[in-house]
């Protein structure tokens, strides 16, 4: 199937979009990343998304609305005429409480297949939620599929995620902070993001703050277990957001955090640890985790479309009814196929 995978992470970058050339040959799967673009989030809209969290109800519904016609229009624009079967979106998170069996992904999937005249498959995390599990993290479904021949995987998105796998048996879970953390301290001087980690390479260690980092409560949770973006705003912005101390020496001791809590988790597991996401284009970051755990990374289309190719392969194991989520990896009571399902057709009209 020919399928186009849509991402919205928490470090708000904006819209990932990978086509993808799935195929399924006597269980085993084989891809390819057709063509992938990221359409950056203007200013006021991603003043929308950080506002909504504690914004109203109506505001939020808005949004939802208006990330989908977002989501429709720039999936028209980069297809630009060129066919494709599905479209599959994760959406944006904007909440996130396993603990309160509540996980909300915005970007209105009728209004998706609305625009674009696809079937559209979203809402992926859901149904898992619901049969008690953490909704998250998806992924480590389809690094099985797709990439068998790895047995450890690491994604810094906003969010740091790792996933293991041994034989049929894999785990998988959030870890510590990423990109939000990072992008959150780059901006104080007026950058996006740290280039190559320039900033942090420039600073020094604070013990003191790597300690709280460190001990945060989240760290010793034992998997099953997941983040949204409360948890930076209120557990590790406050940590990092002091201005007395010198912003690279801030920088420096978010990468060391990051770097230790991966090393930590890789105790007793062997690599290479095959690293994706925004985060894996830090140099600095990359070099500090090399440190605790041999490191690989993938070619460039994988390292910043990798959950983008993941979600389109979900989408295609939803519309064959298969599982797109592990529950050795979620917690949750038994595997499902989750995701809702909008055609923009009528089911007797023939496609055209």
């Amino acid at each position: 199937m020919r399928v186009l995978g849509v991402m919205s992470g928490s470090s708000l970058d904006g819209l990932d979009l990978a086509l993808c050339q799935l195929e399924e040959h006597g269980g085993r799967w084989s891809f390819s990343i057709v063509d992938a673009r990221t359409d950056p989030y203007d200013a006021n809209f991603r003043h929308r998304l950080l506002a909504a969290m504690p914004g109203s109800a109506l505001d939020m519904a808005r949004l939802h609305r208006d990330l989908g016609d977002r989501i429709g229009r720039s999936c028209t624009d980069f297809l630009a005429g060129r066919t494709v079967d599905l479209i599959a979106s994760h959406g944006h998170t904007l909440f996130h409480q396993p603990s309160e069996g509540l996980t909300v992904q915005i970007g209105c999937g009728a209004r998706i297949a609305a625009i674009t005249g696809r079937t559209t498959v979203c809402d992926f995390r859901t149904l898992d939620m619901a049969l008690g599990g953490q909704g998250a993290p998806l992924v480590p479904l389809g690094e099985q599929l797709l990439f068998p021949e790895h047995k450890a995987f690491l994604n810094i998105g906003g969010i740091c995620n790792l996933s293991l796998h041994h034989g049929d048996h894999v785990i998988g879970y959030d870890l510590c902070i990423g990109n939000q953390a990072l992008n959150f301290l780059a901006e104080e001087a007026g950058m996006p993001y740290d280039m190559d980690g320039v900033l942090a390479r420039s600073g020094e260690v604070d013990d003191g703050l790597l300690a709280r980092l460190n001990a945060l409560p989240f760290h010793q949770q034992p998997p099953p277990r997941s983040l949204g973006r409360e948890w930076f705003e209120g557990d590790v912005r406050p940590l990092i957001a002091d201005a007395r101390m010198p912003l690279p020496r801030r920088m420096r001791t978010a990468v060391e955090h990051m770097a230790q809590q991966i090393g930590r988790a890789m105790r007793g597991h062997q690599g290479p640890l095959l690293v994706s996401g925004g985060g894996a284009h830090n140099s600095f970051l990359v070099e500090r985790i090399a440190t605790h755990v041999p490191v690989e990374l993938p070619p460039p289309l994988v390292i910043d479309y990798k959950e983008a190719l993941i979600f389109a392969l979900l989408g295609v194991l939803r519309m064959r009814g298969e599982p797109t989520a592990l529950a050795s990896v979620t917690g949750a009571r038994q595997g499902s196929s989750g995701g809702a399902v909008f055609e923009p057709f009528a089911l007797s009209t023939p496609r055209a």
